[in-house]
C-alpha cells in the first residue's frame, strides 16, 4: 500500500446534519439494535456497552462503512475501541483494514483486534504518533472522530433517547458529543478527562491546540484533536458546555458501576456518570448518562 513515513496538512470533512444521522441509522439498523437504558441509583444511563465490540464506536464504523465499495482498504488510527470497531464492521462487510494503534495501547484492546483479519500496526508513543502513521498509509481513512458519517453514526444513539432533556456525553476528540448535539433535541453536555481536556482547551482558546496533557484512566479520551477537526465547530455551536472530571472521580465513578450495579465500564465510560455524581455536570430534567464503552 502506497505511502510516506509522515503526514502534514488538513484534511477537509464535511460537516454532517441530522439528516446524515438519520440515513446512517438506516444503513446500520440491519446490524445493530437499539442498547438498553438502565438506572442506578437515581442516574439513567445508556449502555453502550453491550454493542458487539464493546462500545459505541461500532455505530460509527458500521456508518462509514456501509458507504464504501468492496474494492476500497479502510485505514484507521484508534487508541483501541475504533480500531476494534472497524475491524468488526470490516470483517462484516468483506473489506480490507489496516488499524494503527500506539505502542503502549491497553493489550486487552490490542489482544483483541488481533482476533480479527485487519492489518494491526503498532506505531508511536502516542494517539497523535499512530493517527500520523495512518494518515500517511493511503486508502480511505476513517478517522475515531473527524469523519462526517461516522459523526453521524454515533449521532444515532440520540434518536434511541427522544425523551431525554440532558444528555451527559464523553467528549475526546468530539465524534460522539458532536453526533449527539447534531441529532438530539436536548441539552448536551460534553465531559472530558481533566488530566487531557483537549476540546475544553479547545473552545477555551478558540481554535483546536495541541495540549500536553497527562495520562488518565480514560485512555479512549486521551490525546489531542486533529487541526481543522469538524468535530470543533459542531462542539461550539450546539454543545451546551463542556465540564472535566479528575481521575479520583472516573475511578470512583468505574467502582460505583461495577461494584454497585454490576456495569462494566472503563474510564471513557465512567466519566459522564462521574460529572453527575461529582456536580461537574448539572442534571437538568430527564439526564441520560452515556456509558460508552467497557473495555479495559
Amino acid at each position: 500500500m502506497p505511502g510516506t513515513d509522515e503526514y502534514s496538512g488538513m484534511r477537509a470533512v464535511r460537516r454532517p446534519t441530522r439528516a446524515d444521522v438519520e440515513a446512517a441509522a438506516l444503513r446500520i439498523a440491519p446490524h445493530l439494535g437499539p442498547t438498553p437504558v438502565a438506572e442506578a441509583d437515581g442516574l439513567v444511563l445508556k449502555l453502550e456497552t453491550v454493542q458487539p465490540t464493546g462500545s459505541f464506536k461500532v455505530r460509527g464504523a458500521l456508518a462509514a462503512l456501509t458507504t464504501l465499495g468492496s474494492g476500497e482498504h479502510v485505514v484507521t488510527a484508534s487508541a483501541g475501541n475504533h480500531g476494534l470497531a472497524v475491524a468488526w464492521a470490516a470483517e462484516l462487510l468483506g473489506l480490507d483494514a489496516t488499524v494503527v494503534v500506539p505502542v503502549n495501547a491497553v493489550r486487552s484492546k490490542v489482544d483483541a483486534l488481533r482476533r480479527f483479519p485487519a492489518t494491526l500496526v503498532e506505531h508511536g508513543a502516542s494517539f497523535d504518533d499512530a493517527e500520523q502513521r495512518a494518515l500517511s498509509l493511503g486508502g480511505r481513512y476513517v478517522s475515531a472522530y473527524n469523519d462526517t458519517e461516522v459523526i453521524a453514526g454515533a449521532g444515532t444513539i440520540a434518536l434511541e433517547l427522544p425523551d431525554a432533556e440532558t444528555l451527559v456525553v464523553p467528549i475526546g476528540g468530539g465524534g460522539l458529543c458532536s453526533g449527539i448535539a447534531l441529532a438530539a433535541g436536548a441539552r448536551v453536555i460534553g465531559v472530558v478527562p481533566a488530566a487531557f481536556p483537549a476540546m475544553r482547551a479547545a473552545l477555551d482558546a478558540g481554535a483546536v491546540v495541541a495540549i500536553e496533557g497527562g495520562a488518565t484512566v480514560a485512555d479512549g479520551l486521551h490525546g489531542n484533536i486533529e487541526p481543522g477537526s469538524v468535530t470543533f465547530e459542531i462542539v461550539r455551536d450546539l454543545v451546551d458546555d463542556v465540564v472535566a472530571v479528575d481521575e479520583p472521580a472516573i475511578l470512583e465513578a468505574m467502582r460505583f458501576l461495577e461494584a454497585e450495579h454490576g456495569l462494566r465500564a472503563e474510564g471513557a465510560g465512567a466519566v459522564a456518570v462521574a460529572a453527575l455524581r461529582t456536580g461537574a455536570a448539572e442534571a437538568r430534567g430527564r439526564t441520560v448518562a452515556i456509558v460508552s464503552g467497557r473495555n479495559r
